[in-house]
């Protein structure tokens, strides 16, 4: 079985972070949520709480295929902020695993200089934070290991294309057709 951890930082988008969790969950991917906080309860940038399955510092990732950052502000400044974050999307990065980033997320990426070279979209607004990548205006962008999407409007297209690199294009299609999408 697949394994996906989500990072959930105070100020997440939610519905960058929770339709990628349940699409995931739809097609039987493992899917953690991972606080980045002191506290499993996380705090979503419109006001709905989210419960975590684990704290950052309680967790083997070596025992997943993914990563998922999630946009929204102040999230993503949390996300950066975090020395354990940065580190272990370092390393997916490095190691080849996939690392999927929405909305203003890939700056995230940006700042470790992982999208150096890369094809990527992003948040229109934080485009000008990004460098050493060629910016695509279009929904999701996968390029090797690093899956980017611009934001929540394009939530679900961004789940959808994890659950094809992780399960297949018929599991994806699967979904998309479950949710009358």
């Amino acid at each position: 079985m697949k394994k996906v951890c989500v990072f959930l930082a105070d100020g997440f988008e939610e519905i960058e972070g929770l339709a990628v969790i349940d699409l995931l969950r739809r097609a039987k991917i493992y899917v953690d949520t991972i606080s980045i906080t002191d506290d499993y309860m996380v705090h979503g940038a419109h006001g709905i709480n989210v419960q975590t399955e684990a704290l950052f510092d309680e967790v083997d990732f070596s025992e997943f295929d993914m990563v998922v950052l999630p946009g929204g502000m102040p999230g993503t400044l949390n996300l950066n902020d975090h020395a354990g974050v940065r580190h272990v999307v370092r390393k997916y990065a490095d190691e080849g695993r996939f690392v999927g980033a929405i909305c203003a997320a890939p700056t995230v990426l940006s700042n470790l200089g992982i999208l150096d070279g890369k094809h990527v979209t992003c948040y229109p607004g934080v485009m000008d934070q990004i460098e050493g990548a060629t910016l695509i205006r279009t929904a999701v962008v996968i390029d090797g290991n690093i899956i980017t999407s611009q934001g929540a409007g394009t939530a679900i297209d961004f789940a959808l294309k994890l659950i094809e690199v992780l399960e297949g294009a018929e599991k994806a299609k699967e979904i998309e057709e479950s949710i009358v999408y």
